[in-house]
């Protein structure tokens, strides 16, 4: 049901994860792939009461019958998430059972048993429930640290195992979730150029190749991923799977997230519920997404080819004032200094803001096309999402226009990650990018 020699070469550029497989009714493999990567060691399934039920179980009786010594840890709780308490529970479980991890779920099981395992110096293997993250092969986990969302470096697991009847039986919301986070990929994607172009991140090009040579089949059915359609539903996991891959081969999130998913980071940091639930990753990310893609479609209406280089440079603030700026920003967020951090990490110089602008200013017609032909419309990206059940508008999250505008700040100085809004500020044009994206007739217009 995949393309083995895709994911051959995948694996082959892939740092951490040495088996993927993914077909119907393949549960019965995780004993071979156990004894094949562990050999004799003890095995302890890590799941939650839902993934228990709809696959960690079988998987369970599979291992006792091939003569594996295995246990199990179950999650009890309702409701739960990537927190660090729960990394810690499922760690002291492993140690205690001498155990090598399986874990049985979807991105938050998969990421607690990622990082505790890494504390533990072990591999693991994951069976994924649902087609939800893309953190099932990436490498680090995302992880809630101290009232912070921190992504942890840890390796990813060294075997995958993926039954598509499995995936294709999660909530749909769930799928959905998946398949937002993997088109975010598309802005994200946009943003890796201008990062490249800035001289900040280089593209790297067996991580670029890897995922987005193939991007757009893999969103190309969003029809089939909502009615739950098997090989669309195989697609989407795939995708997911070489993006992981792609991170490993970065050994950074770079080919996966930009200012798209820091929204989501955001909205985790300050607790945003509901209808009184926590939004999932991909929720969050979907807005995000399309926010960029709103940008991206104001940018490419401008014309750098007459941006006023010097006078940008004279505009241009310096590092005490941008950190003076962060810790104003900042200031009565959960954590007052990370604007400070990041930053102070990512500022340049006048000199090489110049060169910065220089280069998009000579290259702007070139650079516009490259741009047009990597990210989606709003209206296309849009759509795709109402058709998937992923959320199309901020209220889809109980979020309005005005908490999105207002978030934007944060998002620019969140990561010292370069973004479209860092060459906004850059360029002088920041805030006649944000007023063609919200103000009137905007993607987002803010209605009075």
């Amino acid at each position: 049901m995949i393309a083995k020699e895709r994911i051959a070469k995948a694996l082959a550029v892939a740092t951490d994860t040495k088996v993927f497989e993914m077909d119907s009714n393949i549960l019965h493999r995780a004993p071979a792939i156990f004894k094949e990567q562990f050999g004799n060691a003890r095995a302890i399934v890590v799941a939650d009461k839902n993934t228990w039920r709809v696959a960690g179980e079988e998987v369970f009786k599979y291992l006792v019958d091939a003569k594996i010594e295995v246990s199990e840890h179950i999650i009890r709780q309702d409701e739960f998430h990537a927190e660090w308490c729960y990394v810690v529970e499922v760690e002291e479980a492993a140690k205690e059972a001498g155990a090598i991890i399986v874990a049985v779920g979807s991105g938050v099981i998969n990421d607690l048993c990622k990082l505790a395992s890494h504390h533990l110096g072990q591999q693991y293997l994951t069976i994924p429930t649902a087609a939800s993250v893309d953190g099932y092969s990436s490498f680090g986990a995302s992880i809630s640290y101290e009232g912070l969302k921190r992504t942890f470096e840890c390796p990813a697991p060294v075997a995958i195992l993926a039954d598509v009847e499995v995936l294709a039986a999660a909530p749909k919301e769930m799928t959905a979730a998946g398949y937002a986070d993997l088109a975010a990929k598309i802005p994200c994607g946009a943003e890796w150029m201008i990062a490249d172009i800035m001289g900040a991140e280089p593209i790297i090009p067996e991580a670029w190749h890897l995922l987005q040579d193939v991007l757009d089949e893999q969103l190309s059915n969003p029809d089939g991923v909502a009615s739950g359609d098997k090989r669309a539903i195989a697609a989407l996991f795939e995708g997911l799977t070489l993006s992981g891959f792609a991170m490993q081969a970065a050994r950074s999130s770079r080919p996966a997230s930009c200012t798209d998913h820091l929204f989501s980071h955001y909205l985790d940091m300050t607790h945003h519920t509901f209808n009184g639930k926590l939004q999932s990753h991909g929720f969050q990310v979907a807005i995000g997404t399309l926010t960029m893609c709103a940008f991206f479609d104001a940018f490419l209406e401008m014309d750098l080819c007459n941006l006023d280089v010097e006078r940008c440079v004279e505009a241009w603030p310096s590092l005490e004032e941008e950190q003076q700026r962060a810790l104003e920003i900042f200031k009565d967020f959960v954590s007052p200094q990370l604007g400070y951090k990041e930053i102070t990490t990512k500022y340049n110089d006048k000199d090489i803001v110049r060169e910065q602008l220089l280069t998009f200013k000579r290259h702007w017609p070139l650079l516009k096309e490259q741009y047009r032909k990597q990210v989606y419309p709003f209206e296309k990206m849009q759509e795709c999402f109402r058709k998937v059940g992923a959320p199309a508008d901020p209220a889809d999250i109980g979020v309005t226009r005005q908490q999105l505008k207002d978030m934007l700040p944060f998002v620019q100085l969140m990561r010292w990650r370069m973004n479209l809004l860092d060459l906004a500020h850059r360029g002088g044009f920041y805030d006649e990018l944000v007023e063609k994206v919200f103000g009137k007739g905007g993607r987002w217009e803010i209605l009075k």
